[in-house]
């Protein structure tokens, strides 16, 4: 296991390189100038003015030593310098990178747990209303963008029966401690966590319905009923734990994608993290502080599907570790 677990470090590392080398080429191919802009906005748009916030910030230098520049920073951890934001990206993703990944972990433990339970439920009642009203139900919430959900959530949740807060990680001038500010953050998260996590419940339904319907079928299934187990017992024990499998490796896929649903869910509700910080990043060209979300965000999904990789064993002890 700890020479697996090695060996995927090192490809991992090796491709997380290549993702820091493609993405700095594709962000400089991006029209715009950020020293341009800068200087827009300051009101000297000199070519003197734009000149020396080029060497400043080392624009000036050829694409591949701003490059090897680059590279050698994020080998020692040092993501560079926001011009935008006159920080240093790390502290500055450091500073966001909590909220998001409380949005996303809960996000992501709803729908597995949701989709799992609705699906379970699908399969054990198949061709009943029951099956039919879970599909239906799964099949609106997959269709149906996450931006809409979120803003029929803040119209339904927010505006019209006052329940939840409708934007924000806490309720500012608040000045909540303890357990109270426990409860208010957890009051904020609850519709951003639930938009972000219903779109993927919908296909982890799908998907423990279709594999468990399969796994029904087998032979070992037969057997255990030709034995005298009861029905909950080889629901439980034979057919769910063999058809999460398929469900484990989409949700090691998801725990990427999330990070992609999070920008629009954190735009939306305005929740504080790297999701919309990435976003303002983009529109004020700041480079640094792009690059540096997209090397965390790779870094975070090489990690989720190690952990997939790891608990495919603790589903089927069957499997063997293989790099």
């Amino acid at each position: 296991m700890l020479s697996f677990i090695a060996q995927r470090v090192v490809k991992g590392v090796i491709v997380l390189l290549a993702i820091v080398v493609l993405n700095f080429f594709l962000i400089r191919l991006a029209p715009g100038d950020p020293a341009i802009v800068m200087a827009g906005e300051a009101g000297a748009s000199d070519q003197v003015f734009v000149k020396q916030l080029r060497e400043k910030f080392g624009l000036d230098k050829p694409l591949p030593e701003q490059l090897l520049i680059y590279v050698k920073g994020v080998a020692t951890l040092d993501l560079g310098f926001s011009f935008r934001q006159q920080a240093p990206v790390a502290k500055l993703i450091m500073e966001r990178l909590p909220a998001t990944l409380l949005l996303t972990l809960t996000a992501f433990a709803i729908s597995l747990a949701l989709g799992i339970l609705f699906g379970t439920l699908a399969a054990r009642f198949a061709g009943t209303w029951l099956d039919t009203s879970v599909t239906v139900f799964a099949l609106i919430f997959y269709a149906t963008p996450i931006f809409w959900v979120a803003l029929m959530g803040i119209l339904l949740f927010s505006v019209t029966v006052d329940w939840l807060p409708s934007f924000g990680y806490e309720t500012v001038g608040g000045n909540y401690r303890g357990f109270a500010h426990v409860l208010d953050v957890a009051a904020h998260l609850i519709m951003p966590a639930m938009t972000l996590g219903l779109f993927f419940m919908a296909t982890y339904t799908r998907m423990t319905r279709a594999s468990m319907l399969e796994v029904k079928r087998l032979d070992f299934v037969k057997t255990a009923r030709a034995k005298g187990l009861s029905d909950g017992v080889i629901q439980r024990r034979h057919v769910l734990r063999n058809a999460l499998l398929p469900v484990v490796t989409l949700a090691g896929v998801h725990s990427g994608t999330l990070i992609g649903g999070a920008v629009i869910t954190e735009t939306v509700f305005a929740w504080p993290g790297i999701g919309r910080l990435m976003y303002d990043a983009l529109l004020q060209r700041d480079y640094n502080l792009l690059l540096g979300v997209f090397v965390i965000c790779s870094a975070m999904v090489l990690i989720f599907n190690l952990i997939t990789d790891l608990v495919y064993r603790l589903v089927d002890p069957r499997i063997e570790f293989a790099a």
